[in-house]
């Protein structure tokens, strides 16, 4: 027999049923023939896999009882084929052989409930109830779900289910679209603070209070009006919404959630509105009206007659009387006598009355019980046809107004306009036309299908009296008439339009209006006329004045903030300026520069970096702004090779780099992400560079993205030259004051150099010491000539144009006789082969002695053979040595740097500085030109005669010029510096 206790309805389905197997001990099987009457209501019994497929194909079933392995298959495979065409479907396993390994199997395979062999019957009962409840309470879940999913998601309305807090859980497609939003963006945020409801005034206030009433159990409406969330929102720009918050309990009748639905009702309170509006009108233009009175007896005879009854009906007041009863006049049935009974008084009954000339008119008649003489009800009739008339024109020119709120250019106005006006003025024709200012012509843009149909196309119009539209427009005066046939300006004769009115727009066209009738307009349909033109000419003058507003709004944004920047700019610049100026180092330069730019919240971060040439990267030397920015410098690369961070690009490049948005390429490169995580959004790097020197580079950062716009960046590079020429000038000061210094020596393969020139066209080697005279037009240097002759140093310098002038000062005979010997018996100084000598060379700027002496570097020493060329410099502790390599490597084109090392001065001033500042210009060139003449070798190569001749000055004068310095140099030596006479070499 079938279990007991199934619900009577439920249908099962019984696979591994046969003959062999029916009525076995257990008592758990019946034939599927048999009918039951303990509950089972329909029980099918198959055998086979394939037979029980195949009923579960032709008819749903809500259970599937599988007893014993089916005759072709386990019962295994019968669960998973199942559970492929239906993973919900109940599904009860009733092993006749089993074990705890079946009961795994079939448990994995998904079944609903498993009962062992020695369970009982009642078991199986249990089982089969359970399993048929469970699917039973699922399709129920499933259909509920269905059922909240269509109320959820309906196009019409805006849902949302939130948490009891008020916290988003889920939004439909319509509440995100109309936010611009996705469900990320909303799930989790409070309710109230939705942007949506930002744009309500006190809407999140509201919301927040209901919300709270809602989680307390108590179904919550409220009505927000919503804005479009512009700046110039005004009352016809906003929406209505009517939103309801529902709490949604579970069993135990908790609320477990909320489900808030809001409505657009902006039509309903709008046309409440203009119902109320159409009322108020209605009242005012009957108080305004003169009134007709009748009064009859209860059998409906006229007892009086107002005098001003022809008014509205063209009868005198005997043909009234003559004409019987008031329902002759107005009609059968006009009112309810048993209301009028209960009442006493009937207001506005409307009804329809036909006057003498057979003209229809719209009354409103008060009907009221009164007393007088005879009469016992009073008629009050007030002809409302024309106001009936004006207010459904009213209505619909209201509905016209309404749309040009809207309008947002001047065709689309005329095309309202004209698509309206058959309905506000009942006329057929219809048309406008719009002034164009360029070719001062009216250019038809609108016109109606009866225009069309009556008129054809219209054509453009001069502004001008040749035709009825421009001479209207240039007057500024309306044009009616009765039969434009009877017009001389009559534009088109073969015309079919009849009727016809012409009305300016103001300064921006006509309104033009016609009927195939002759006289069409009357009083009131001018005065429509001319109002539905009015209106068109407000909303034209509301886009010309927003048009303009606009574009002077935008105008006066632009130089608003070009002002601001301005102003801001020029405050950080005078700022920066002053602190150069009171700055005594380098480091306090770059100091106060870090700190007036991110002071005030100028910036966000500002740091200034130099490049470690050995390791191809920059460092950095000073920051300024918040602790996030060492955090960044640590967590970014500041590799020249990668050169993608700014700093690093601009150091590689040593040109001004600008990143607007850090947003962009977020991906691509590492130090975005780290810079968007401290709220850097763009970013300029501006090189250091003061005569192509650069001493570093400034890097700012700022926390919105555009910060840097053309007027900030050519500024801040600028403010970049400044501060390395500031930095050049302490580093000058400095460099003077200091006794400790790096000597550098380079190997030049320069060719345009002009010492590397000489030597290799005269094939010498030309040297010098570092001795330069500075002049009005340039350089004088002494250059001494080895292995070859002075002679060929002029001539090889006799077309450069880098040479302005070049002397010989000291040049050997090796013919001269004396030259063996100076009768003193000292042998000569000179041979043919070791020819040499001084020459002066004057050479033009820029010499590079004078853009070393720029960055505080002094030129040493100079040796130029033909194959190579050897530059030695002096770089004082305070200035940066790979900087002065990065000087020297910009003015050759093939540098390399050969030694480097420290060198120490033995006095506290230098004793070559100390001379030179006591002696004068002309003793400086006597003694210089001695020196270098042989005057001062043993024997000497030239006599003091011999020098004086060359300067041009007396013997007398020379030697008296010779002694001055030689007592100079001596009272420095000895006097001041007190050094014995055996140091002074070491000084040297």
């Amino acid at each position: 027999m079938a279990p007991e206790g199934i619900a009577d309805d439920a249908r099962v389905l019984a696979v591994g049923f046969d003959a062999e197997h029916a009525g076995t001990a257990t008592g758990w099987w019946t034939d599927r023939t048999e009918t039951t009457s303990d509950g089972i209501g329909d029980i099918e019994t198959v055998s086979s896999t394939a037979a029980a497929l195949e009923a579960l194909e032709e008819r749903p079933v809500d259970c599937v009882l599988i007893a014993q392995p089916p005759s072709d298959g386990n019962g295994i495979d019968l669960v998973e084929r199942i559970r492929e065409r239906d993973p919900e479907l109940p599904i009860v396993y009733a092993a006749r052989d089993g074990d705890e390994s079946l009961a795994a199997e079939t448990v994995a395979a998904g079944v609903t409930e498993y009962v062992p062999s020695e369970r009982s019957g009642t078991a199986l009962t249990a089982a089969l109830e359970r399993a048929i409840e469970r699917g039973a309470n699922r399709r129920d879940r499933r259909a509920r779900a269905r059922q909240f999913g269509a109320v959820f998601d309906d196009p019409e309305t805006y849902a949302w289910v939130l948490a009891p807090d008020g916290s988003v859980r889920r939004a439909n497609e319509p509440a995100l679209e109309a936010i611009d939003a996705t469900e990320a963006d909303v799930r989790g945020r409070p309710f109230p603070e939705l942007a949506w409801w930002q744009r309500t005034g006190a809407g999140s206030t509201i919301l927040r209070s209901a919300v709270e009433r809602a989680a307390n159990g108590t179904v919550v409406h409220r009505e927000l009006q919503v804005g479009r969330g512009g700046a110039d929102d005004s009352a016809d720009d906003r929406r209505t919404l009517e939103v309801t918050i529902r709490p949604v309990r579970d069993d135990s009748g908790a609320v477990v959630s909320l489900l808030a639905r809001a409505s657009d009702v902006t039509e309903r309170v709008a046309l409440e509105r203009e119902l109320r509006e159409s009322e108020e009108l209605h009242r005012v233009t009957l108080n305004n009206m003169t009134d007709t009175v009748l009064i009859t007896d209860d059998a409906g005879e006229f007892t009086y007659v107002c005098p001003n009854v022809h008014f509205i009906f063209g009868y005198d007041d005997d043909a009234i009387h003559e004409m019987g009863t008031i329902d002759d006049l107005l009609g059968p049935e006009l009112y309810d006598h048993e209301a009028l009974e209960e009442d006493g008084v009937l207001t506005n009954i409307e009804c329809t009355a036909t006057d003498r000339a057979g003209r229809e008119h719209t009354l409103l008649v008060n009907v009221r019980e009164v007393s007088i003489q005879d009469g016992t009800i009073l008629y009050s009739c007030r002809d409302v046809t024309k106001r009936k008339r004006r207010e459904e024109a009213l209505t619909a020119l209201h509905r016209t107004a309404r749309e040009l709120l809207y309008a947002e250019s001047e065709r689309e106005i005329a095309d309202i306009v004209v698509d309206d006006a058959t309905d506000v003025l009942d006329l057929e024709a219809s048309g406008a036309y719009l002034f164009d200012r360029d070719e001062n012509v009216l250019e038809p843009v609108a016109s109606s299908p009866g225009l069309n149909r009556l008129n054809g196309p219209l054509a453009p119009r001069r502004a001008n009296a040749d035709s009825i539209s421009g001479r209207v427009f240039v007057e500024g005066d309306a044009e009616f008439f009765a039969d434009v046939a009877d017009s001389a300006a009559l534009a088109n004769p073969a015309t079919d339009v009849r009727s016809a009115g012409v009305v300016p727009l103001g300064d921006h066209g006509v309104f033009l209006v016609g009927s195939s009738e002759i006289d069409a307009f009357d009083d009131v349909t001018r005065e429509l006329t001319d109002l539905l033109a009015a209106t068109a000419e407000a909303a034209l003058d509301r886009v010309a004045r927003e048009r303009t507003l606009r574009e002077r709004d935008r105008e006066l944004q632009r130089q608003n903030r070009k002002l601001t920047r301005l102003d801001r700019v020029n405050e950080i610049i005078r700022e920066i300026d002053a602190a150069l100026v009171r700055a005594e180092t380098r480091e306090e330069i770059e100091a106060a520069v870090c700190e007036r730019l991110t002071s005030a919240d100028r910036f966000s971060f500002a740091w200034i970096g130099t490049t470690d040439v050995a390791n191809e990267r920059l460092e950095a030397n000073t920051h300024g702004g918040t602790g996030r920015g060492r955090e960044y410098l640590d967590g970014v690369s500041l590799s020249l090779a990668d050169a993608n961070e700014p700093a690093a690009r601009t150091a590689a490049t040593r040109e001004v780099t600008v990143v607007s948005n850090v947003v962009d390429r977020l991906r691509d490169e590492p130090w975005r992400s780290e810079a968007l995580s401290r709220e850097y959004q763009s970013v300029a790097g501006v090189p250091l560079a003061y005569d192509e020197f650069t001493y570093g580079v400034l890097t700012v950062y700022a926390d919105r993205p555009d910060a840097f716009d053309g007027v900030t960046r050519t500024v801040l590079a600028e403010l970049g030259e400044t501060i390395a020429s500031a930095i050049a000038a302490v580093e000058r000061k400095q460099a003077l004051l200091t006794d400790s210094r790096t000597r550098l020596e380079f190997d030049v393969y320069d060719d345009s150099f002009v010492f590397s020139r000489l030597a290799r066209r005269a094939d010498c080697t030309l040297s010098f010491d570092g001795g330069v005279r500075l002049h009005e037009n340039g350089a004088s240097v002494f250059t001494t000539v080895e292995g070859g002759s002075p002679q060929a140093v002029v001539d090889a310098a006799a077309d450069l144009v880098a040479v302005e002038g070049v002397q010989v000062i000291d040049s050997p005979d090796v013919d001269d006789s004396d030259s063996e010997g100076d009768g003193n018996g000292n042998g000569g100084s000179g041979s043919a082969d070791t020819a040499g000598g001084t020459v002066l060379l004057e050479l033009s700027p820029p010499f590079l002695a004078l853009q070393l002496a720029d960055h505080g570097v002094v030129l040493r020493s100079v040796e130029a053979t033909p194959e190579a060329t050897r530059v030695v410099v002096d770089v004082p502790r305070t200035v940066d040595a790979g900087g002065s390599v990065d000087v020297v490597s910009s003015a050759f084109a093939d540098v390399d740097l050969h030694a480097k090392r420290s060198v120490d001065r033995t006095t506290a001033r230098d004793l070559r500085s100390e001379l030179l500042e006591r002696l004068t210009e002309r003793q400086l060139e006597v003694v210089q030109l001695a020196y270098y003449s042989g005057y001062f070798t043993s024997p000497r190569e030239r006599s003091g005669e011999d020098v004086a001749d060359a300067l041009g000055i007396s013997p007398a004068a020379f030697y008296r010029h010779i002694r001055t310095v030689q007592r100079k140099l001596f009272t420095i030596l000895f006097d001041e510096i007190g050094l014995p006479a055996n140091t002074v070499s070491a000084v040297e």
